[in-house]
């Protein structure tokens, strides 16, 4: 693959946001925005569809661990456990998707406390006539290319709020502009783990995943299907192994990746071994993706920058433009 090849199939320049993903990250973490302070929140509810879905997912994931009871809703409703010590979170790169909308009007009638995430459009009119504490972020390219904007603006706003400490942010960072000089349009070589991850899904890729890293895969899942137009499976490795390794009792063209964590728990390594195993004494071939090091922060972020980046080379290598998502425009039209 050359740069002229990617200048070619990706018209609007998708890539040429991705490269600008570490320094976009740092930036919005850094800048001035209000920071948000309600008090006695012991419930947040992150709602949104789409690239702005997987924001939820990557913070119900990063607060797994902590006192803070997460739920993510990617729909019209809101769980029936909201009540006065709820933040309910509402994302919207566009500010209009209609779920997240739907979502927000609760407020009118919920003990819960409400912010709004968008670049403009109808839920930045309906937050400042309802008195809803709002924050702009513009949108960068495309919904799904904002992922680093949107990220680290919320990290910046919920800071008081939300027990994430400022080192994991920084190291997410730091190891950001570590993974750009591995997975950039720059080095278009054989040592880029995303290009060589493009060229080697080229059929049918099904994405095996611990739970832990469940929000990397599905965005893996999204980007590929939206980037690259090609049909995609993700799987629990856990779940998977009493039901759908079954499958693979008859042979197929799909190509299976393994998402592995650097330190993924001792069942879970446990799993992948007996996996791989039976992949290798059956002739599967399988392609294995490592986090890095570091918070579970640091290790999704950076799995997702590899592999949004590894969706934009399969849809360059399949002669593909990432960017037009014309079967989403045909169900938002008749909505």
């Amino acid at each position: 693959m050359k740069i002229s090849d990617i200048q070619r199939y990706d018209s609007e320049k998708m890539y040429e946001a991705y490269e600008k993903w570490p320094e976009i990250a740092q930036e919005n973490y850094k800048k001035d925005l209000s920071k948000l302070q309600f008090r006695n929140i012991e419930h947040i509810v992150f709602a949104g569809v789409g690239g702005s879905g997987t924001i939820g997912d990557v913070m119900s994931s990063i607060l797994s661990k902590t006192n803070i009871h997460v739920n993510v809703v990617k729909g019209y409703l809101l769980p029936k456990t909201v009540g006065r010590n709820t933040l309910v979170v509402t994302t919207s790169v566009s500010g209009n998707s209609k779920e997240a909308l739907s979502i927000l009007q609760n407020a009118r009638k919920s003990e819960g406390k409400f912010v709004a995430f968008s670049s403009g459009g109808k839920m930045k009119k309906f937050s400042t006539k309802n008195n809803i504490s709002y924050i702009e972020i513009p949108e960068i390219h495309s919904p799904r290319a904002s992922f680093s904007c949107y990220l680290y603006s919320m990290l910046n706003a919920l800071e008081d709020m939300i027990p994430v400490k400022k080192t994991d942010v920084n190291e997410s960072i730091s190891q950001l502009i570590d993974t750009k000089k591995k997975i950039s349009s720059t080095n278009l070589t054989h040592s880029n783990p995303a290009l060589s991850l493009a060229k080697w899904i080229s059929e049918l890729p099904i994405i095996y995943y611990p739970w832990g890293l469940h929000s990397a895969a599905i965005r893996f899942k999204n980007s590929l299907q939206e980037n690259a137009k090609t049909h995609t499976f993700a799987e629990d490795v856990i779940e998977s192994s009493h039901n759908a390794i079954v499958a693979w009792e008859k042979r197929s063209k799909i190509k299976p990746v393994l998402i592995i964590g650097k330190d993924d728990y001792a069942k879970t390594k446990q799993r992948w071994k007996v996996l791989k195993e039976f992949f290798e004494l059956n002739k599967i071939q399988y392609k294995e993706i490592h986090s890095s090091n570091g918070s579970i922060l640091t290790k999704l972020v950076n799995l997702i920058y590899l592999l949004d980046y590894s969706s934009i080379y399969r849809a360059v290598l399949s002669k593909t433009d990432p960017t037009p998502v014309k079967p989403i425009e045909f169900i938002k039209s008749r909505i």
